[in-house]
């Protein structure tokens, strides 16, 4: 049986990578967690994917354990080290594409409206 989610959040992290939350729910009315990374082939063939299943019992240890594995990393391996830069990198490379998307929008209309446009005539034109 196929568990749909219940609740998802989705994490692009770099070109090839996404990472998956899911909550689902199982027939006896429990939830649980599946964390799912999938990685882009390198030949574009599809996705390799590897899950984790949490349950409820483990949430308070797998968060604790996380934070503490995490703040490790931050205070004693790389105290200088700015974990910030990726998310305003992520935000601006999002801000560009949307500015992309907008103006490939705004240049799909404006085509449209010269097919569209029948108010000038080759009558019109002066050579």
């Amino acid at each position: 049986m196929k568990f749909e989610p219940v609740y998802s959040s989705k994490i692009r992290a770099g070109k090839r990578r996404t990472y998956f939350f899911d909550v689902r729910e199982t027939r006896g009315g429990d939830f649980f967690i599946t964390l799912t990374e999938s990685t882009r082939k390198f030949d574009g063939e599809g996705y390799e994917r590897h899950k984790i299943f949490l349950y409820k019992e483990d949430f308070n240890r797998f968060l604790k354990g996380m934070e503490d594995t995490i703040n490790y990393v931050k205070t004693e391996l790389m105290p200088d080290y700015d974990f910030d830069e990726y998310q305003r990198r992520q935000e601006e490379w999002e801000r560009k594409r949307a500015e992309e998307l907008k103006q490939q929008e705004n240049n799909e209309g404006e085509s449209e409206e010269e097919k569209n446009d029948d108010s000038h005539s080759e009558e019109d034109m002066t050579w």
